[in-house]
């Protein structure tokens, strides 16, 4: 879908210290070779006393006094999330909406895993699309993943689990880029990767466990050459439509925005799915983070920001990708973000590929 009037306004993350990944393999927390093969410098690791829904509050504060935005202005809040929020059978959109823009602004959750905060852009944009008058959304995700119920070292394969809240303010009257066009895929034969034997009456209090869940796959389907070509062909589908509605190709992008993994997820990812080296990519902060559940893309757009890596003229492609989805977001960035440092010198698009 290309937009015409949507805009990011600002960004926000809130993220907790960093916590080194060769200390936990050395710890015997994460296994010494997936440390080797995965790439990654640290991970962003929690301390007891916060809970996801005021990470989330505290990075759409940062984002919506960044975007200059009145919060009466807010017409949406789509709180984004993975894991457990603070409380059971709770309205935790409801709350990060009072406690960061205001009592009277729906909220609403969007619950799709790692593809959930794109998705929520695309949603974000009908809506604002359809406003007469001028009007903003507030996006949040937030996600903290602890033992017992999750070991983030070893839950899966090829990745790290990692904490943090995040935001993105979107308008209809003006930002520091346009929305050019967002697109979703969907293959919902693709669940069956992370559901296991399958639901149970009442939740379980066993440990998070993926590789048990995609052997159950494997074993039940048999075909692990074809859910990986259903699973290319989801996530290039939706980069292609994103692409095509934005009137732009892979040669155009100055930065790629990729979900968190190790090193061949990321390399999977920028070469044979982008297309792209991996210096236009967000490897370097996401190995340096770790995965955020549903908060990666919106982090790594706040550090771009935030470092002054945007320049004017630049085209963002952000990608997200889960079981079942897949989301892409194309932008252009129309000014340097007003928070970012001031550049010694600011290079057009071309030299900087």
């Amino acid at each position: 879908m290309r937009w015409e009037s949507v805009y990011v306004a600002g960004t926000g993350a809130w993220l907790p210290e960093p916590h080194s990944a060769r200390a936990a393999a050395e710890a015997g927390q994460y296994d010494p070779e997936q440390y080797e093969a995965d790439g990654l410098l640290s991970v962003r690791v929690a301390g007891d006393d916060v809970a996801p829904p005021d990470m989330a509050v505290q990075a759409a504060t940062t984002a919506l006094k960044r975007s200059g935005t009145d919060p009466e202005t807010v017409r949406l809040l789509l709180h984004n999330y993975v894991w457990f929020q603070g409380q059971t059978m709770w309205p935790v959109a409801s709350y990060v909406a009072d406690h960061a823009v205001h009592r009277a602004v729906p909220a609403f959750e969007v619950k799709q895993e790692c593809s959930a905060a794109i998705g929520s852009l695309d949603l974000a944009a009908r809506h604002l699309t359809a406003e007469s008058a001028p009007a903003a959304a507030v996006l949040t995700t937030a996600d903290r993943f602890a033992p017992p119920l999750i070991d983030r070292w070893r839950a899966e394969e090829g990745l790290v689990y990692a904490d943090g809240g995040t935001a993105l303010v979107l308008s209809n009257e003006g930002g520091f880029a346009r929305v050019l066009a967002t697109s979703t895929r969907a293959d919902n034969r693709m669940e069956a990767l992370a559901r296991g034997a399958g639901p149970t009456p009442l939740p379980t209090q066993e440990p998070y466990d993926h590789a048990a869940r995609f052997a159950h796959y494997l074993r039940a389907q048999g075909n692990v050459r074809e859910a990986a070509g259903r699973l290319v062909a989801m996530v290039t589908g939706a980069i292609d439509d994103a692409l095509a509605d934005a009137e732009t190709t892979r040669e155009d992008l100055a930065r790629v925005v990729i979900p968190t993994g190790g090193r061949s997820k990321m390399q999977w990812q920028a070469e044979q799915i982008l297309g792209v080296p991996e210096e236009r990519t967000t490897w370097e902060f996401g190995r340096r983070t770790g995965h955020l559940g549903a908060g990666d893309q919106f982090a790594a757009l706040n550090d771009l920001a935030e470092n002054g890596a945007l320049h004017p003229g630049d085209r963002v492609l952000m990608l997200s990708a889960g079981p079942g989805t897949a989301g892409c977001a194309v932008l252009e960035i129309l000014r340097t973000p007003a928070w970012a440092p001031s550049p010694a010198a600011d290079p057009t698009p071309e030299a900087r590929r």
